[in-house]
């Protein structure tokens, strides 16, 4: 069992999310950074899909009752137990009775916990994620709230001292397929997305980063029905301001969706901060 002393600024339990049920309004959810929640339970043996911590700037604590074998990932915060400095993106063994502390991240804004066994809470759905957007899942993590960790036999051995992870850049470039109601804009609102950069702003979250620069200018006006939405989806309000939907978006929406994030560049948009820059770059091919 793991106790929460203090859970920072915001801690969810995630994991892969609940994939396949878009069709009846449940949103996928699951880590923001799936790569980084992917990492930290290889580094400590677990199946790539088991829930974790996810911390959204850092600044958390946690007693261990049992010993356990943990990995912290994604945004590098400076971290230890009981005063003692640990390393990101590898295994380290905390002794029962210990507190593990976090601090904040100079880079990036979500860091993952994975525990040896995973964390066991009760799963919703098929998962053991927390989605702010509908309420499913365990509540953010609050001061007081005990955590079960699963059991660790027959999982594999740990057999990585230290993995790589991609460097968080301080001016990020995203990759984006067009559409696909690229055509409800002016031509040079591509233009403008992918040559002008972006700010991020403080009304971003699990749901959709927010951004702030050169407005979109639509040639068509009027409603648009309601459709399907993924992650990474940039809708266009009509202020013009793109949002880039993250992993606890809505299923559906209304306003245009004028590109699409690239998979592989999720993970990046998951870590971005408010007040930082980024920049778009047109591609083709398959998502």
């Amino acid at each position: 069992m793991i106790e929460v002393v203090r859970p920072g600024p915001l801690a969810t339990v995630q994991d892969l999310g609940r994939p396949g049920h878009a069709h009846l309004g449940v949103p996928c959810s699951g880590a923001a950074d799936g790569r980084a929640l992917r990492l930290a339970n290889r580094l400590v043996g677990n199946p790539e899909g088991s829930a974790a911590v996810e911390f959204t700037l850092g600044g958390g604590a946690l007693r261990f009752e049992e010993a356990a074998w943990v990995a912290v990932t994604g945004a590098s915060v400076p971290f230890g137990v009981e005063g003692r400095p640990f390393g990101m993106n590898a295994p380290c063994h905390v002794r029962a009775g210990a507190v593990l502390e976090l601090g904040m991240p100079e880079r990036g804004l979500r860091s993952y916990l994975a525990v040896r066994g995973g964390l066991a809470v009760e799963p919703v759905l098929g998962s053991r994620s927390t989605d702010l957007l509908s309420g499913l899942g365990p509540a953010p993590l609050s001061t007081g709230d005990r955590l079960p960790v699963g059991p660790s036999e027959g999982l594999g051995d740990i057999r990585v001292d230290v993995a790589p992870s991609p460097e968080l850049l301080e001016v990020p470039l995203l990759h984006i397929l067009p559409g696909p109601r690229d055509d409800w804009f002016t031509p040079g609102s591509l233009t403008t997305l992918t040559t002008r950069p972006y700010e991020v702003t403080s009304e971003s979250n699990r749901v959709g980063v927010r951004l702030d620069g050169p407005a979109l200018t639509r040639v068509r006006q009027g409603e648009l029905s309601s459709e399907g939405m993924v992650t990474g989806a940039i809708q266009v309000p009509p202020n013009g301001l793109p949002i880039l939907f993250l992993t606890d978006h809505p299923t559906t929406g209304g306003y245009p969706v004028v590109a699409v994030l690239a998979a592989s560049d999720i993970p990046v948009a998951a870590q971005l901060r408010p007040g930082q820059r980024i920049r778009f770059r047109a591609r083709s091919g398959a998502r």
